[in-house]
């Protein structure tokens, strides 16, 4: 019995050494895993930040529970959800310059439309000043204050300006931001001025131009449609064909 009880506790004394073997030679891995994941984090985490910050802190947040876990001793765990967490700090880089990417074409896109329109904006307000300014047009410019006109175009060219030369330097959200804000005191001065601007003009015009061209199509298309009716109804008989209708708008 005495034998058998001394047998046993070798016996637990071995397998407490082979645990205590095994947990100790996951450590070093388990520990350098954990300082890659770091320094992957480290070099991504100021682009991350701005552009993937929910991705960002994830992974962060999976980092700190390995690092509980290595607190604990527990390597094995370590060891075995170390290399997706891994995995997923090498996509921060990749996942936020895909965004940076993506948002800068929106802004390249957005200043390209303001770029187009505000230049002839601003030309064609300072015409209108200038026309409401002579005597001829005094009744024109009855009630309208050329005063605050004048400075308020004066206070757009000048930030219209400054959005140029952010775009020169390479700031395309402060450009934009900038014309964006030309753009609203555009806006207010065409209407206290009573004018139309030339890319809200070409628009509208555009939209007439489709109008008509949808209602060509239309009736074409009706055109059509009785040529086909005529020839189902019945092929023995003679074709009259219906006059093409007029386009409207003509």
């Amino acid at each position: 019995m005495q034998l058998i009880q001394r047998v046993s506790r070798c016996a637990a004394i071995s397998m407490a050494a082979i645990i205590l073997a095994a947990c100790a030679g996951q450590k070093e891995p388990a520990q350098k895993l954990i300082g890659e994941i770091e320094s992957t984090v480290t070099a991504a985490s100021t682009e991350a930040a701005k552009y993937v910050p929910d991705q960002l802190a994830e992974v962060q947040s999976k980092l700190d529970a390995l690092k509980a876990s290595f607190a604990k001793q527990d390597f094995a765990a370590v060891v075995t959800q170390a290399p997706a967490v891994l995995s997923a700090a090498q996509g921060l880089a990749t996942a936020a310059a895909a965004k940076k990417d993506e948002i800068l074409k929106a802004l390249n896109d957005e200043w390209s439309l303001l770029a187009g329109s505000l230049p002839a904006d601003v030309t064609a307000l300072q015409s209108r000043i200038d026309l409401l300014s002579k005597k001829s047009s005094k009744k024109l410019a009855a009630g309208i204050d050329l005063d605050a006109a004048k400075a308020g175009l004066t206070d757009a060219t000048s930030l219209w300006s400054k959005a140029q030369a952010a775009f020169a330097a390479g700031t395309l959200e402060e450009a934009v931001n900038t014309a964006k804000i030309v753009k609203t005191k555009i806006d207010a001065l065409a209407t206290s001025l009573k004018v139309n601007l030339p890319a809200r003009s070409a628009l509208k015009s555009q939209g007439a131009f489709a109008d008509d061209h949808r209602r060509a199509a239309d009736a074409r298309g009706h055109q059509v449609a009785l040529i086909d009716l005529e020839l189902h109804a019945d092929l023995s008989r003679p074709l009259h064909l219906p006059a093409l209708p007029a386009d409207e708008g003509r």
